[in-house]
């Protein structure tokens, strides 16, 4: 504790007139004052949000800071994405606002510009998220169920050169009745190939069965920049070699790339499905930006009879993909899934 003792009695200063002695002390007072104030403790009143620094964000790292309703990741101090995980009109954890390395945009911006951007299923394809048109025959891919945030089970942290976090959410149908919970886990970290974002999902229900249906908009997908995109010039290819979103479109593959260019610069995301999964991904793919890992839609897709994937009461079901978002001229999406085959062996 600080004390400052004024004294009690004036002394007189040489050269200095009584006008002047006054309006001195008093620019002193004030200065004490805000000084004083400058350090005392803040009072904290119940109910105010925690005060939460960013996790870390070193020069030359990646960094995180938690609001209320999303993370702001960044590296260097550059930003890189949010992940919003509270949203009135899109009811689904997402990634928004993705920057490639070099800090090209490389998801469409969110909400889109118009005249700038395309402006089609603005809460439908935020910028990278996982979403199901059909679980238990509710569906959260058109924001009609919920994937509503609980907590995060671990609190945002960077170490080791990379963020990494966890959450629980439950699936709540349009009435509001719980289908089931989910526990997501994400990793973002720095690759040779680019920054690779892992997204490890669980569901699971105590209390009853669930099922995933057979429909086109089910999996992990991205909507790309709109100057990246195929009908800007763009292009996406599959694990298989195959080409355009029209002959991509429906096809098995372990990783599709959809990339293009700004000012000779060129840039975008890899979509990569862990072998892991129940069940290889066929792919819907447009020409105007959305890409989608889809492992549940088989007579959707037009690759055979009706699926319907039966989550047995306290049975766990994992599904694991990542985004690769990249910017470098040299860069091979082949290489960037092998690394990704490495990282879920650590």
């Amino acid at each position: 504790m600080a004390y400052v003792q004024f004294p009690s009695r004036l002394f007189p200063v040489r050269g200095m007139n009584a006008t002047r002695f006054v309006r001195m002390r008093f620019s002193l007072a004030l200065l004490l004052s805000a000084i004083l104030l400058e350090n005392a403790p803040r009072v904290v009143q119940a109910g105010d949000p925690p005060s939460a620094p960013p996790a870390a964000n070193k020069a030359n790292g990646f960094g995180v800071e938690e609001k209320s309703d999303r993370l702001i990741l960044t590296h260097a101090g550059k930003h890189v994405a949010d992940f919003v995980f509270r949203d009135d009109k899109i009811r689904r954890p997402y990634f928004a606002n993705v920057h490639a390395p070099g800090g090209l945009p490389v998801t469409r911006r969110h909400p889109p510009i118009a005249g700038a951007d395309a402006t089609d299923h603005d809460t439908m394809h935020p910028g990278i998220w996982l979403g199901f048109a059909d679980i238990s025959g509710q569906d959260f891919w058109r924001n009609k169920g919920t994937i509503e945030h609980l907590r995060f089970i671990d609190k945002p942290k960077v170490a080791d050169g990379h963020v990494q976090f966890a959450t629980e959410s439950r699936l709540l149908s349009a009435d509001g009745a719980e289908v089931c919970r989910l526990t997501g886990r994400w990793l973002l970290t720095s690759r040779p190939s680019g920054w690779l974002l892992i997204w490890d999902a669980t569901f699971r229900s105590d209390d009853r069965d669930f099922t995933f249906g057979d429909q086109e908009e089910m999996g992990f997908g991205a909507r790309l920049a709109t100057p990246l995109t195929e009908k800007a010039g763009g292009l996406i290819v599959n694990s298989h070699g195959q080409r355009t979103a029209a002959k991509t479109w429906g096809q098995p593959a372990a990783w599709c790339d959809y990339s293009g260019a700004v000012d000779g610069r060129r840039g975008g995301i890899t979509l990569l499905a862990a072998p892991t999964n129940f069940r290889e991904s066929w792919w819907h793919n447009r020409d105007y930006g959305v890409f989608v890992a889809n492992p549940f839609g088989r007579a959707a897709m037009k690759q055979g009879d009706k699926s319907t994937l039966v989550v047995r009461r306290g049975e766990p079901f994992r599904l694991r993909f990542a985004a690769l978002l990249h910017d470098a001229a040299d860069y091979q999406p082949e290489a960037a899934y092998q690394d990704f085959l490495e990282q879920l062996k650590q």
